[in-house]
């Protein structure tokens, strides 16, 4: 007797946080292959199709993303070519090999301005070529799809691969004397695993589609994050001891992209259609740390 059907889902960006972490969580009856540059350039013409078909996968899952926010303002065009047309190329290719599609996309679609938590249906405004190439991605992906790709929107993504503002803030705090850190910029960090896991769950839900939130429950500034990093590292003994993390405002830390001050998604929705709902930001921040400091 044979064992059960094992079905492919196909990682675009299969390198980066969330493309490492789906394939440190597949799913029951999935197997991950993982495509990315410089074997597989999605702004090429073609490449997203022949990826796919070497690989016949069920899903196909496009976490590849341009996503240096400031320096996007100096690379529009990259921005663009990554975030838009190449998710257009994926979502096409995906279409047209009859393939599921889920695509990742991003809190930076608002502007932030409307103080309560933003649902699927409001109305996107970025505020910067990031969020605008995103939004861009988000429109060709259901038109070429015709609204019947998953379109996952998140916030404040890390992990223990990559580059994110846990490892980052790990490294300051642990080199210097002081840290300072914007007070006035609230959103939702979210574990890399989280979205992960919440991704293999809507793979086994045929039926969902269009746009959903998915974050960590609770909110925090970047300072209260900042804070939570610090006392959970010296609670784990990853640092010795820590440089003091002191609130500022924007103002105070000119960035060339504007950001929202407050991104928070509503993700009642999105629990309620998977059936799952996750942990609050701050235990799924300690579950991380504890992860990179057994690695």
């Amino acid at each position: 007797m044979s064992g059960p059907e094992v079905r492919t889902a196909l990682v675009f960006g299969g390198q980066g946080q969330l493309g490492r972490a789906l394939a440190e969580t597949t799913g029951v009856g999935w197997r991950v292959a993982a495509v990315d540059l410089p074997e597989v350039d999605i702004t090429s013409p073609g490449a997203a199709e022949v990826a796919i078909e070497a690989h016949q996968p069920a899903l196909v899952i496009n976490a590849a993303a341009y996503t240096a926010v400031d320096r996007a303002e100096q690379e529009p065009e990259l921005a663009t070519l990554v975030n838009a047309v190449g998710a257009g190329n994926v979502a096409a290719a995906a279409v047209a090999a009859g393939s599921r599609h889920v695509h990742i996309s991003t809190d930076f679609v608002f502007d932030g301005r409307q103080g309560h938590p933003y649902e699927p249906k409001d109305p996107p405004r970025p505020l910067n070529v990031y969020g605008t190439s995103k939004l861009d991605g988000e429109r060709r992906v259901e038109q070429a799809t015709a609204g019947e790709a998953l379109i996952f929107r998140t916030a404040w993504l890390y992990g223990v691969h990559g580059s994110n503002f846990v490892l980052t803030m790990l490294r300051l705090l642990g080199s210097r004397r002081s840290v300072q850190v914007v007070v006035d910029q609230v959103g939702t960090p979210t574990w890399t695993r989280s979205l992960a896991r919440a991704i293999w769950v809507a793979a086994e839900l045929p039926a969902l589609r269009g746009v959903h939130h998915w974050t960590d429950a609770g909110v925090a500034s970047w300072y209260d994050f900042a804070v939570a990093i610090r006392e959970e590292a010296l609670a784990l003994h990853m640092l010795q001891q820590a440089a003091e993390v002191l609130p500022i405002p924007t103002t105070a830390y000119p960035t060339p992209a504007q950001r929202p001050s407050f991104s928070v998604l509503s993700k009642e929705q999105t629990w309620a259609a998977l059936g799952i709902r996750p942990d609050h930001w701050r235990a799924n921040l300690r579950l991380m740390l504890e992860e990179l400091h057994g690695a």
